[in-house]
């Protein structure tokens, strides 16, 4: 994140059939895509300003069969330009914003295919059974959907005492995987990540601060800190940043004796907690842009990485202080 962030530059590419390819960076668009490390896919939505008649009947055509199923987004600045979004084109519009003003919008997902219609039938010997190896399987079934291994950390590799039968939805078997392994998996770019929730994806370590693009001032909320960024395609979702937390905007408690207030402050606690050296773990990375227009940032909500509870509310936790020292990301 040390380049100037200057002169906007974007691209906008539509794929079908034999690599067929239509580059519309050259006209106005708009994208608003939503990221984060749950299990349901990325989304986009993406609207294209005064596309010519035909172009627009190509790209909206579904029978017999879709012309384009792909759409690829890189945005930036010159010297950080990057992958912000690459999904499968699910639903076309077409419309009228004035008089002289056509659109096209178009909504998009990260794997949906391989998330909605992956399915395992299989048959796992002993020694095939650890983990790891069926993390493995799983993504071998999501690769005939066009989505491949990403990061995957060290998993175990100790196999069940027997064999295992595996039957159903690859996404419900990534669950179990992740849960018994305390990991997060999600769909990145068309690539399954599992990141383990006491730790981060390895790799550079974006600075967040005035001097390198953040606008406003990073705020505590119930649900993490929130701070917005000019738009960073380096920023990814798992991946560790380092805030600038001087001018920390921080959360409210109630002071309400009244009801359930005292153990939501506790829940709150675990989900908002801050970093007293600024690591945080990117759990949301939403953009939004606009070619022509003034929208072009990055939203980010963080939770801090091996942060402590505050001792105000360790002894109200049911299980004691170590359960919670350390702590996961989600408490």
């Amino acid at each position: 994140m040390g380049v100037p962030q200057y002169l906007r530059k974007a691209s906008l590419i539509v794929y079908g059939v034999n690599n067929k390819a239509l580059n519309l960076g050259d006209l106005r668009f708009s994208f608003a895509i939503r990221r984060g490390d749950i299990q349901t896919p990325n989304s986009a939505d993406i609207r294209i300003y005064n596309l010519s008649s035909d172009t627009a009947y190509h790209i909206q055509q579904i029978t017999p069969a879709p012309e384009f199923s792909r759409v690829v987004i890189n945005a930036g600045y010159e010297g950080n330009f990057g992958l912000i979004f690459d999904g499968e084109i699910k639903q076309v519009r077409r419309g009228r914003s004035s008089e002289t003003d056509t659109y096209l919008d178009i909504t998009a997902a990260d794997g949906d295919s391989a998330y909605n219609y992956s399915v395992a039938s299989m048959s796992l010997a002993a020694e095939a059974t650890s983990p790891a190896n069926q993390a493995e399987q799983m993504i071998k079934v999501m690769a005939k959907h066009g989505v491949t291994k990403g990061y995957v950390p060290n998993l175990s590799s100790n196999p069940l005492p027997r064999g295992k039968a595996i039957y159903g939805m690859v996404k419900d078997e990534l669950r179990k995987i992740a849960k018994t392994t305390d990991t997060s998996w999600s769909i990145q770019d068309a690539k399954v990540n599992l990141v383990p929730l006491t730790a981060y994806m390895p790799g550079d370590v974006p600075v967040i601060s005035s001097a390198t693009g953040m606008i406003g001032l990073p705020e505590q909320t119930q649900n993490g800190i929130n701070v917005r960024v000019l738009l960073n395609p380096n920023i990814k979702v798992g991946q560790k940043v380092l805030i600038d937390i001087s001018s920390l905007q921080k959360y409210r408690y109630s002071l309400s004796l009244g009801g359930n207030q005292q153990a939501q402050n506790a829940a709150t606690e675990l989900f908002n907690k801050t970093s007293d050296d600024g690591s945080y773990y990117v759990m949301i990375a939403d953009h939004h842009g606009d070619t022509r227009g003034n929208d072009w940032y990055t939203d980010l909500t963080c939770l801090a990485v091996n942060a402590d509870v505050s001792p105000v509310y360790k002894t109200n936790i049911p299980l004691g202080e170590p359960a919670v020292t350390p702590i996961k990301r989600y408490g």
